[in-house]
């Protein structure tokens, strides 16, 4: 049975996921508003991502008989000042989440919890890319500066991001 203590740290994840997915849905809308199609995509793709992320958080709660609690969700902020302002804000934001994971998976050993040990290691890793993926961006953005062709490329680039669902065994 899954303790309380870390039943309230998962709906809370839960709900932090729910937001990351709030967040990259606004910074869609922003690359629409100023017409980077291929930007708008990437965020899209990203905003599926942290919904299956909750979704997962969600379902193993189920699957524990531990009660779900969704919580109303922050409303994130609407326009940043450029492509890289919103992109360092992705950067910063990932990191938050991989705090977060961290401070549940420290949970989890103290509640010796080894299954829930099990799941955070999968959200460790995705992590790690999430980080990863979101620097790269930040760091093509700051060579490119202000080159309009360059940001075209790059826009053409994210366009082509599709959501892919982990595999069983992945995830």
């Amino acid at each position: 049975m899954i303790s309380k203590k870390m039943v309230d740290a998962i709906n809370d994840q839960i709900n932090a996921e729910l937001y990351s997915s709030y967040l990259y849905l606004a910074m869609a809308a922003y690359f629409d508003s100023i017409n980077l199609k291929g930007f708008e995509n990437w965020m899209r793709v990203q905003a599926q991502e942290e919904d299956f992320h909750a979704k997962k958080f969600f379902d193993y709660l189920l699957s524990r008989q531990g009660r779900v609690q969704l919580k109303a969700i922050a409303a994130p902020p609407a326009t940043w000042k450029s492509p890289l302002d919103a992109f360092q804000a992705t950067y910063k934001h990932e990191t938050e989440v991989s705090a977060r994971i961290n401070k549940l998976a420290t949970l989890a050993a103290k509640e010796n919890d080894h299954a829930t040990s099990v799941l955070l290691h999968w959200f460790i890793n995705e992590q790690v890319e999430e980080e990863a993926s979101a620097d790269a961006l930040v760091q093509k953005l700051k060579l490119i500066g202000s080159n309009s062709g360059a940001l075209f490329l790059v826009d053409q680039e994210l366009a082509a991001r599709v959501f892919t669902p982990p595999v069983a065994g992945e995830a």
